[in-house]
């Protein structure tokens, strides 16, 4: 599978940040990808406006995913990002589509919300409550994660015990002290420890960090992004992962249980 990572600054206007999609997309597609990883959030966001979130969210057959619908139509790049769309309770839901031939092929509410570093997302998103789906692309299984779902371990696991070779994680994650070295040790960690790939793609600008990567089975970075935008590429081999779980034969080993969401 060949993957692209198009990495950005989103804007405050739904419209620019369409069009940066739509030219991501060709890029990848014209660069001979079979999946594009974009970040999260990628509807509109304004660092001096956290309410925008709400204030710009578009349902599902609004005119910013119809308009990467109609793009999609007519070849088989899968393309992936999230999306903010409303929901009951004044809130938005925090979405991640794929988007294949003019369809969505699958969808995944975020479930762990960042409630942390003094940031609370639930203030203005509902979580999900359903394990994510997984999405077959160029014949590789890719689980689908968002952001902070990345320093929980057990979705990981539970997402390569279902089938997945593939994790990816569209990301906005937000400077800080230490902040990098989180994203590059949690994205590493869970792709060794799983022994699958992980594909992060993170937003870049003032608020976050960019450094999109590609981490394979056994721990190596093969692809990352500067801090700035950026459209990578870079190829993911069945056989890599065949060989990791051959020498490192952690999910036989494991004493534990497929984890399963705790009830409400």
């Amino acid at each position: 599978m060949k993957v692209a990572m198009g990495q950005f600054a989103v804007s405050r206007e739904w419209q620019e940040n369409t069009d940066i999609c739509i030219g991501l997309m060709n890029q990848a597609l014209a660069g001979g990808a079979d999946l594009l990883v974009l970040p999260e959030g990628v509807l509109a966001r304004d660092i001096a406006d956290p309410d925008l979130v709400l204030k710009a969210a578009q349902p599902l057959d609004g005119p910013f995913v119809t308009q990467l619908l109609a793009v999609s139509k007519g070849n088989n790049l899968t393309t992936m990002m999230s999306v903010h769309v409303p929901t009951e309770g004044q809130k938005a839901l925090n979405v991640l589509i794929a988007i294949r031939n003019g369809e969505i092929i699958a969808k995944y509410v975020k479930l762990h919300l960042y409630d942390a570093f003094a940031m609370q997302e639930s203030q203005r998103v509902n979580p999900g409550r359903e394990i994510p789906p997984l999405v077959e692309v160029a014949g590789m299984k890719v689980g689908l994660m968002t952001c902070y779902d990345v320093r929980f371990p057990e979705l990981a696991r539970r997402l390569v015990l279902d089938g997945a070779d593939v994790l990816v994680l569209p990301a906005a994650w937000v400077k800080g002290p230490l902040k990098e070295m989180h994203w590059e040790l949690l994205t590493t960690a869970r792709a060794l420890e799983n022994t699958c790939y992980m594909v992060a793609v993170g937003e870049c600008g003032p608020r976050n960090i960019g450094n999109s990567l590609v981490i394979d089975p056994l721990g190596v970075a093969i692809a990352k992004a500067p801090e700035s935008a950026a459209l990578v590429f870079a190829d993911l081999d069945p056989q890599r992962i065949a060989y990791a779980r051959s020498v490192l034969p952690v999910l036989e080993n494991r004493c534990f249980a497929r984890p399963e969401l705790k009830p409400l």
